[in-house]
């Protein structure tokens, strides 16, 4: 039991990242225009992620030094100031996202104005995050984020049929730009930025040293499985009931359909529960990385766990993070696309995020021992490759596209 529950980590980085709101409506658009062809790029991405944050989390373990630590002291002032400018407007997107996924799903279950529920989110994460200890926030978002298995439960009781699912995890060989714009961004939700800085750093916040290595092998490998399986069923269960219908969904409240097909108003609210703790924790994650950020690239004193007394500065630039989300919010710009733009864009990023960190950690005078083995450094350096073709891909596919809208 004591090692279930030690996973919590890497499920609340793990739903927060495939599961957050962009993510929940992007894969299921995917399955709705390409059934169940895109299925190869979610398993790509998930075991990119699963690779990365082993790394990122023995690196803390091991060193005692986060993600954004590491990349000032590898990349130098100049190219880690580009990567913290870069990080912080894709994590504000996603704040401002996040904060208006939230909204939307409340609108969804109670009936009032949306820009009330902006602001009722933001408070309502600011009371949590000041009450529960961090460990505490990861298991209320992380484990509530589990009721999402009721999407696991929609497709076996769809009954698709398996022959054409287990071909969707066969790579297509489609040269059409708007397929290749979904293989960028369900590849890119999987490994966007703020995953690595948040889980690196909230490794740092619960004092892991070398004896929680294998805890990290749980979090990364089990965690972000687990945030894979549920984003593959979303993908089936979204290719079952609307590619044949020829419908394409483009806010949230859609992604829940499936769920309440299949098991009426108790699956909905099972759906839309479950989305709510994945939304907001992937507010906390994402708002939680730019002033991780921020404070470790201008050392600052910061973590959740020395409080505002100690590191105010730190605690000061996370409210103001929430603050600006909330306004960007309220701008009237639909929650939903400022998440797909903040994912494709993010992939442009990516090259500046986990190069540091495959260096490092194959860095055998500095991580000793504990440095990458032959097996890791190839995957490591097979999937930097991977993410340097699809960073140059993502803009022209974005313009080229108009967004994903063809």
């Amino acid at each position: 039991m004591k090692t279930i529950l030690k996973i919590a980590l890497g499920i609340i980085a793990a739903i927060g990242g495939f599961l957050d709101i962009g993510d929940l409506v992007f894969t299921t658009q995917a399955g709705a225009l390409f059934r169940y062809d895109l299925l190869w790029a979610v398993v790509l991405g998930v075991v990119g992620i699963a690779i990365y944050a082993e790394m990122t989390g023995r690196v803390a373990a091991v060193s005692g030094r986060p993600v954004f630590d590491v990349i000032r002291m590898r990349l130098g002032f100049g190219l880690g100031l580009g990567a913290l400018i870069a990080s912080t407007i894709v994590n504000l997107l996603t704040v401002a996202a996040e904060l208006g996924g939230i909204a939307i799903v409340l609108e969804l279950l109670f009936d009032a104005p949306y820009d009330m529920f902006v602001v009722t989110a933001a408070i309502a994460l600011v009371v949590i995050v000041a009450l529960l200890p961090f460990g505490g926030i990861e298991r209320v978002f992380g484990y509530g984020g589990l009721l999402m298995l009721v999407v696991i439960a929609t497709v076996v009781h769809q009954g698709p049929e398996w022959g054409d699912v287990a071909r969707g995890f066969v790579p297509s060989l489609s040269s059409s730009t708007l397929y290749l714009y979904f293989v960028v961004g369900v590849f890119s939700a999987a490994l966007m930025p703020y995953e690595a800085h948040f889980y690196s750093s909230g490794a740092i916040e619960e004092g892991w040293t070398e004896k929680n290595l294998k805890e990290n092998r749980l979090n990364a490998f089990i965690g972000y499985a687990l945030g894979g399986l549920l984003s593959i069923g979303l993908v089936i269960a979204s290719g079952f009931l609307f590619h044949p219908l020829g419908v394409e969904p483009s806010d949230l409240g859609t992604v829940a359909l499936p769920m309440q097909g299949a098991f009426g108003e108790t699956g909905l609210l099972l759906a839309l529960g479950g989305m709510l703790f994945c939304v907001s924790g992937a507010a906390i994650d994402s708002s939680f990385a730019a002033s991780y950020n921020v404070a470790q690239f201008l050392g600052w004193e910061w973590g959740r766990y020395k409080g505002p007394r100690k590191a105010p500065r730190f605690t000061a630039s996370w409210l103001v993070f929430v603050l600006l989300g909330v306004a960007i919010a309220q701008s009237g710009i639909n929650p939903v696309e400022i998440t797909e733009y903040s994912v494709v864009l993010a992939v442009v990023a990516l090259p500046l995020t986990y190069l540091p960190v495959l260096l490092i950690a194959g860095d055998r005078s500095f991580m000793g021992e504990f440095a990458n083995g032959r097996l890791a450094t190839f995957f490591g350096w097979l999937y930097f490759a991977v993410i340097v073709v699809l960073a140059l891909a993502a803009i022209p596919l974005l313009l080229a596209t108009n967004g994903g809208g063809g």
